[in-house]
């Protein structure tokens, strides 16, 4: 499995699957979940107003719609709240939940957003920890897997996931 750092627009890419970092209703938002849901089209709203939501930590799965890729994994990752509140379980949840839709519907590409580093503000570094982890973790399991990739929505962001890389490959 390989795991690549692109500074893109998630919405654009060409593979199996994105991951949309959601928020419990699944209906939209700000940030990637609002430019996915733009991107995708009404169809991906109607679709998500028959999942009834979706609580943090977990993941459920739409079609893409007028994406390139095949399908949307949704997750809710948790708000930030000082790191006291299991926040760190719950966004390895949220991966874990991710990675098993992944095998459950053979993708064998994947991109992720920052999961609960934007406005739900999980530190950067803890939240790129995480996700590289998971992924490595993921790809211990899933021989299907072949790229996951970590979209960068700025510099701040890349350094965090390639001193995660740099860590776990210790």
């Amino acid at each position: 499995m390989k795991i690549e750092l692109l500074n893109s627009d998630i919405t654009v890419l060409n593979v199996d699957a994105i991951v949309n970092a959601a928020n419990e209703s699944l209906l939209g938002g700000g940030g990637v979940d609002g430019a996915i849901h733009r991107a995708a089209g009404d169809e991906l709203l109607r679709e998500c107003q028959t999942l009834h939501g979706c609580a943090t930590g977990q993941a459920k799965i739409t079609g893409a719609y007028q994406l390139p890729c095949r399908f949307v994994i949704h997750t809710v990752g948790p708000v930030w709240r000082g790191g006291d509140h299991q926040e760190a379980a719950l966004l390895a949840s949220s991966y874990t939940n991710c990675f098993a839709l992944v095998l459950k519907k053979r993708i064998s590409t994947i991109a992720f957003p920052a999961i609960s580093t934007g406005i739900y503000g999980f530190p950067k570094e803890q939240a790129a920890q995480i996700a590289v982890a998971q992924t490595i973790e993921a790809g211990k399991t899933n021989t299907n897997l072949v790229k996951v990739i970590f979209t960068c929505f700025n510099k701040e962001s890349r350094k965090a996931y390639e001193n995660a890389m740099q860590q776990l490959k210790k």
